[in-house]
């Protein structure tokens, strides 16, 4: 290192990359950080002091601060934020520099920032980073993709400072371009799953099954301490515990506005997995619902036209024939399919667009320091490294952790059906399931329509791939 250079730039100081920068400092580098704040900025690095980090006034003298070929990290609002930090650095960057953008990019820009790096002496690479502000501070879990130099550069830094998982550091290389971007909002896309199905799962337990605010926040911990153990199952159980400190009698659950925000990364996932023809029906039921969550006043119009009143919280049970245990197999195996479906458009992107993603490794990456790290990825993990699995459906163990929790599963679903409980996550996932375990469905009846209508044409079971058209209105009706 040069005399006096830091080993590590941080560009954009809020919440994520204030936590990053710490983390690279308390780690033992030297930190050099940047922020249009400049005086936010200063603030920060004086609350910090054991962080040492070296604020700059401007991007010139940030650049100049660190040691050759830099490394740089940008942690700036995902868009156009990230088009005009790289605009402003293009000039001051020199021969093998890296810049990682560290934020929510969709993947798309990131394969057109790389494009642009191809021509520049600079090296670029697209990073997922996920464990949110706590996870910065103390070990992330981080999605780098793209040029593999810059990630050989970059491994030593990143490793030191990533979380540590039941494999190691919960860092690694996710494949060639915007790789790592890509896993990164499948990982969120997987999370508005997990949260959709989870949330579910405690307004059944909760307005279902009758159960105190109290008993609900037992539940899941009991949960957390077996094969549900996951960080969002741990924080629920802690969300049905706090009080409302407006009104102490109640939980602030009930005063929290039931209409969900989400910043695009699970949306990106549909449109990606509908462009790759991969069916994800849990996570496209999860963003649906936070969309239908959204329409509250017109929910509050419809539920009363429908003879739906506002639900009475007085302990009684207003789902029937179904048992806490059931409503815990019910989660357990719906998240089995959510996590199936995901990792499916991750081989499917790696296939077509080249990336040569090791599913076993991504797996292994999000046991610790993200935000869906959970006890189950160790079983995903060692289900990809035994090497030629299609679908996670096929892997023994959870094939038959499936076919056992079955009939729970419908259970709860018939149930929430009967009862008028709306329960989009664990329906869909089950429609899912059904429907890649039905060696023959009904899209026959689908291809015999576009055949009579558009003369699309079809196949027959007994000669596939060639194919036929009939004349299904004259055969019909003479």
């Amino acid at each position: 290192m040069q005399a006096g250079r830091n080993d590590v730039g941080v560009i954009g100081l809020g919440v994520m990359g204030a936590s990053l920068a710490r983390n690279f400092a308390s780690r033992g580098f030297s930190v050099a950080g940047f922020d249009r704040r400049v005086d936010e900025a200063r603030e920060l690095a004086a609350r910090h002091p054991e962080a040492k980090l070296a604020i700059a006034d401007d991007l010139p003298s940030f650049v100049a601060s660190l040691e050759r070929p830099r490394r740089i990290v940008l942690l700036v609002v995902a868009g156009q934020a990230v088009d005009d930090v790289l605009d402003a650095l293009d000039p001051l960057l020199e021969e093998d520099d890296i810049v990682v953008d560290g934020g929510n990019s969709l993947f798309l820009d990131t394969d057109r920032r790389a494009t642009r790096a191809e021509q520049r002496p600079w090296r670029f690479v697209g990073m997922g980073v996920s464990g949110g502000e706590e996870g910065a501070l103390l070990g992330p879990s981080m999605m780098p993709g793209g040029d593999l130099e810059a990630w050989e550069r970059l491994a030593p830094v990143l490793r030191k400072i990533a979380a540590i998982g039941s494999g190691g550091p919960c860092v690694t290389h996710c494949g060639a371009g915007s790789a790592g971007h890509f896993v990164k909002m499948v990982h969120n896309g997987i999370e508005y799953g997990d949260m959709q199905l989870i949330a579910e799962s405690a307004i059944l337990l909760r307005d279902g099954l009758g159960l105190s605010p109290d008993a609900v926040a037992d539940v899941f911990s009991t949960w957390n301490a077996g094969e549900l153990e996951s960080f969002l199952v741990e924080i629920t159980a802690d969300i049905f515990r706090v009080k409302d400190p407006e009104a102490p009698s109640a939980i602030l659950l009930d005063a929290v506005l039931d209409r969900a925000g989400q910043k695009g990364t699970g949306r990106w996932t549909v449109i990606a997995a509908a462009e790759l023809a991969v069916a994800i029906p849990t996570i496209a039921a999860a963003v649906d619902a936070r969309i239908v969550s959204g329409d509250k006043s017109l929910r509050e119009r419809i539920a009363p036209a429908l003879g739906r009143d506002a639900i009475a919280r007085d302990g009684g049970a207003r789902v029937e024939g179904v048992s806490v245990d059931d409503v815990r197999d019910a989660l357990y195996a719906a998240k089995i399919t959510s996590y199936a479906q995901g990792f499916s458009l991750l081989a499917r992107a790696s296939d077509q667009k080249g990336y040569g993603t090791n599913l076993g490794e991504v797996a292994r990456i999000w046991t610790a320091g993200c935000i869906i790290r959970a006890r189950f990825l160790d079983r995903v993990t060692a289900a990809f490294a035994r090497g030629g699995l299609v679908s996670l459906i096929l892997a023994p163990d959870f094939a038959d952790e499936l076919r056992r929790r079955l009939p729970a599963w419908r259970r709860v679903v018939a149930a929430c059906a009967r009862a008028g409980v709306a329960a989009p996550g664990l329906c869909t996932s089950l429609a899912w399931l059904d429907g890649m375990a039905t060696a023959r469905g009904s899209a026959s009846v689908i291809q015999a329509q576009r055949d009579y209508f558009g003369a699309h044409g079809y196949e027959r079971l007994d000669r596939p791939g060639v194919p036929q058209h009939t004349a299904w209105k004259k055969l019909a009706r003479g």
